[in-house]
């Protein structure tokens, strides 16, 4: 049934994607919005997001859910739309008249950190870097992570452990 869906929307098939749309704006609306906390750029990823996924249904894989497929483009719209926020800013000292809050602006300001963060992340074992993913960017839960990779939930919970410790070491290398 999920491949249906999905070949009935790289057919172009209008009421699918509509039906996609539908089922998926609002957790994408609040995964976007409970990384950043704008309403602003929450509501922009959402609609790039599937725009995105109009322009590209050609290439959407048969094999992978549409919501782990749809999380990953919202992902890196959010990346791609707070890159363009942080070079507005970069030539306009007057930062107010952008819709965004303290968070998204601390957000903004640390994206070189982010930047390292994201290659510590990719540097990882395959398995470890997809459980990650799976958690933080389509925010799955532990037991979902485990039943769609046949593994334990206390596996899911040791990659998990493993990544951030990872990360918490190497913020505090930096730091220091």
């Amino acid at each position: 049934m999920i491949q249906d869906k999905i070949r009935e929307i790289r057919a172009g098939e209008l009421p699918a994607f509509n039906e996609a749309y539908s089922r998926y704006h609002q957790p994408i609306y609040q995964f976007i919005f409970k990384k950043t906390q704008s309403e602003y750029i929450a509501t922009e990823v959402v609609q790039l997001c599937f725009i995105r996924l109009w322009e590209k249904r050609n290439s959407l894989s048969e094999t992978t859910e549409l919501n782990v497929q749809l999380f990953g483009m919202a992902r890196q719209v959010m990346i791609d739309e707070l890159r363009k926020e942080s070079t507005r800013l970069k030539y306009n000292t007057q930062s107010s008249q952008y819709p965004f809050t303290d968070n998204l602006m601390k957000m903004i300001e640390s994206k070189d950190m982010l930047k390292h963060f994201e290659q510590e992340i990719e540097a990882m074992p395959p398995m470890r870097k997809m459980v990650f993913n799976l958690s933080r960017d389509n925010g799955l839960s532990y037991l979902e992570i485990a039943e769609m990779l046949g593994i334990s939930t206390k596996t899911v919970e040791n990659h998990i452990g493993k990544v951030l410790s990872r990360l918490k070491h190497y913020m505090f290398t930096i730091l220091m």
